[in-house]
């Protein structure tokens, strides 16, 4: 089923309000931190928004549609978590003041979200002409499941390498030495020139855009749908900028969720390859219906973060404890 051009339209231009609202709210005043009780509030507004578009869904597309979509947003919300790690060193790296790091990821965000459109557009159309493509983006899925594994036991850890976008803004454009509030472009003695807060937008902005290189083929795994992809990747990253503020120094605490991820990147890479199969005509490969995805993937975020948090826990007494032995 191909959603009609108005139902882009509608959602397309509520997205788009939204976060004119939100970036309104934020951005009015003074610059101040982003609180916990705001991002708090921002997050659940923002996840049952998601809910409420999947009930939607469901009335009008019906429950395989409604599956699609939870299914895509829960995978595509995970892997933001491990994403926002990068952020967070990205935002040490440029010293960017907590006052202005709200706004830095939205905007950083919404270049994704562009970005991302015009990805999933190009991403549809190929798989629609090229079925063999599903069988390398099922190989991709579990070539990138076992380097995370490997990387996570090898204990190596996140850095950002500037990509050829970002060498290229930090040559070409004359930049001030220090922030400008959150101006990103200013007039110095009759020159413009950038500030490091455009630098910082183009970092987030291209780095959310390869992690697409993981989201996408993982969510074309679980529909075809581009709706569906567009609308999943959309509410996933609409929620990553609050998420970073209200997880604070619990993105350090969830030790084993790049395991989790691995695990939902390999189960979706090997779905992909037997759909491929199944789709061909091969007798033994079985078709995986969506709610056994929604439950894989739900149950495995469940588990490992439940279990990174009691680890944590374990970890904090053992070092507690640890002191009070030696006197």
């Amino acid at each position: 089923m191909t959603e009609p051009l108005w139902a882009w339209i509608v959602v397309i231009g509520g997205l788009l309000i939204v976060l004119a609202v939100d970036l309104w709210i934020v951005d009015r005043g003074e610059a101040r931190e982003f609180s916990m009780r705001q991002a708090g509030g921002w997050v659940s507004f923002y996840v049952t928004l998601a809910v409420i578009f999947g009930v939607v869904l469901w009335l009008t597309l019906g429950a395989e549609k409604s599956g699609e979509f939870f299914a895509g947003y829960i995978t595509e919300y995970s892997l933001s978590v491990d994403n926002l790690f990068v952020f967070y060193i990205i935002m040490s790296r440029f010293a960017v003041p907590k006052v202005h790091q709200h706004k830095v990821l939205l905007i950083g965000i919404l270049l994704a979200l562009v970005m991302r459109g015009i990805f999933i557009g190009l991403g549809a159309a190929a798989l629609e002409r090229f079925g063999w493509l599903f069988y390398v983006f099922g190989a991709f899925l579990v070539y990138t499941a076992i380097n995370i594994v490997r990387g996570h036991l090898k204990g190596e850890e996140e850095e950002v390498k500037e990509n050829l976008l970002l060498r290229w803004v930090r040559r070409s454009l004359p930049t001030t030495q220090d922030y400008v509030g959150s101006k990103i472009m200013v007039k110095i003695d009759g020159r413009r020139m950038v500030t490091p807060m455009l630098i910082v937008m183009i970092a987030i902005g291209s780095t959310d855009l390869l992690f697409a290189l993981d989201s996408i083929p993982a969510i074309f795994g679980l529909t075809t749908d581009p709706f569906i992809v567009f609308t999943a990747n959309a509410f996933a990253l609409m929620g990553l900028r609050q998420l970073y503020f209200l997880l604070g120094g619990l993105l350090q605490k969830l030790v084993y969720i790049s395991y989790g991820l691995a695990f939902i990147l390999g189960f979706i890479g090997v779905k992909l390859v037997l759909e491929a199969l199944h789709s061909s005509g091969v007798s033994w490969a079985p078709h995986i219906p969506i709610w056994v995805s929604l439950t894989v993937i739900g149950s495995t975020m469940v588990i490992t973060t439940v279990a990174s948090l009691i680890k944590a826990r374990v970890d904090m007494r053992a070092s507690e404890k640890a002191p009070s032995e030696q006197v």
